[in-house]
């Protein structure tokens, strides 16, 4: 079912990726579960390690070694030139491919002030569950066993949906319950980051039958995944053990919310607020995530997130950019503005831009960091379609110098050059 066909990698200035265990080694793990969907042999269990994220776990050494869900992993190529046509202004180079961009929130009071922002994701969602008879949304939600942690779910109802919106900046992978989608009886809806999608937009492409299935796909824009001990040390500054935590938000109950955990019997609550919390977090996100070259879900047919250039004063409830991205999208948001699940009005490629400065600019420096990689003989994942080299080329000299020195030292000091030998390790070891 999924191609075992080989790319050539400038395997002449780095070490190839040549196996599933070489992408966990070399820290190029996205944690997005699609491993464990595609595998035909069903070798693939996925675990969360908590200084990095949710990795694979082969149950046999052979496993480590197959090629046959390569190309379908987001920590070995992503290829937006696939799926979307080649950028034509410099905004589509910066954000990629957009037929509509919008901005506005949730018309549900309710799911708009638990979201993170405008609330659009769950009422989009809401939409397709009550108007276009799709069957659940599989994303991501809370583990009510451990607060701090996700699980993948599958939610069929208002109720469901607003209990498990706003974001959630711990590791997930919701590819895992693809399964699930493959075999409905109706088309589905799937929330992921960016990186999730890019594996259901690979895996798509070689199984018809997941592709019937995908009714509607969504992603928010998304600036990495920092680890479980991120959270809990996040929790711990906040004098509060993992053993106390009864339950945890990372954003929400207004725009932008604070990061809160509540703990004890009673229980008590302590928090911090989002610029202190995501601060904090942003220091354990894994070495993928500082390569990401698509952080506004390019590959969905609908992204969205927080409309920052509109925040105003503090009284703002919530509003959310839109980029529609497909025509599938086009026409679904359209329905479900016409039917009041959303209130949007037109919106401009510039307020993508001053929206989401930090992160665009991010992108506009990872051509430099993946060349100093290549010096180091690194691996990193082959990036098709996303204009590294034009974005890199309108940057300033002396930001150019600073991301290639910058990252020079981190490769150093973390010693990102050494291949973790126990990486990928077997369920057996």
């Amino acid at each position: 079912m999924y191609s075992n066909r080989r790319r050539s990698r400038g395997e002449d200035a780095m070490t190839a990726i040549r196996s599933l265990a070489d992408v966990v080694a070399w820290d190029l793990c996205t944690g997005c579960g699609a491993c464990y969907f595609a595998c035909p042999k069903g070798a693939v269990t996925l675990v969360n390690i908590e200084s990095s994220g949710i990795r694979p776990v082969f149950k046999s050494p052979g496993c480590g070694e197959c090629r046959k869900c390569l190309d379908i992993c987001p920590g070995y190529s992503v290829d937006v030139a696939a799926v979307a046509p080649s950028p034509a202004t410099e905004a589509e180079h910066s954000f990629g491919n957009a037929l509509e961009i919008w901005e506005g929130y949730a018309s549900d009071p309710a799911i708009r002030f638990k979201a993170s922002s405008g609330g659009i994701l769950s009422a989009l969602s809401l939409y397709c569950l009550e108007y276009e008879g799709m069957d659940f949304v599989l994303h991501t939600g809370t583990d009510k066993e451990k607060p701090w942690e996700n699980r993948t779910v599958k939610s069929r109802s208002r109720r469901e949906l607003l209990e498990r919106a706003g974001s959630r900046y711990s590791p997930a992978s919701p590819c895992e319950g693809l399964k699930a989608v493959e075999e409905s009886e109706s088309p589905c809806v799937f929330i992921g980051k960016p990186c999730d999608v890019a594996a259901v937009s690979a895996l798509r492409k070689e199984n018809p039958g997941l592709d019937k299935k995908l009714g509607l796909v969504l992603s928010f824009f998304c600036a990495g995944t920092p680890s479980t001990q991120g959270t809990l040390e996040v929790a711990q500054s906040l004098n509060v053990l993992p053993s106390q935590i009864t339950s945890l938000r990372y954003r929400g109950n207004g725009w932008p919310g604070r990061f809160s955990v509540q703990y004890g019997s009673a229980p008590a609550e302590a928090s911090l607020s989002y610029e202190e919390s995501w601060g904090a977090l942003t220091k354990y996100r894994p070495l993928r995530c500082n390569l990401c070259p698509d952080g506004l879900g390019r590959m969905a047919d609908i992204s969205c997130g927080d409309a920052w250039h509109d925040k105003g004063g503090k009284e703002n409830p919530g509003l959310s950019l839109v980029i529609v991205r497909t025509a599938r999208g086009k026409r679904i948001l359209r329905d479900a503005i016409a039917a009041g699940y959303v209130v949007l009005w037109p919106a401009e490629a510039s307020h993508v831009m001053s929206a989401q400065v930090n992160l665009l600019q991010r992108r506009r420096e990872l051509f430099g960091r993946l060349a100093a990689l290549r010096i180091f003989g690194i691996p990193y994942p082959d990036f098709k379609g996303f204009s590294l080299l034009h974005s890199w080329l309108q940057l300033p000299f002396r930001v150019k110098l600073r991301t290639l020195l910058g990252t020079a030292r981190r490769i150093v000091k973390r010693r990102l050059y050494v291949r973790r030998p126990k990486a990928g390790l077997t369920a057996q070891s």
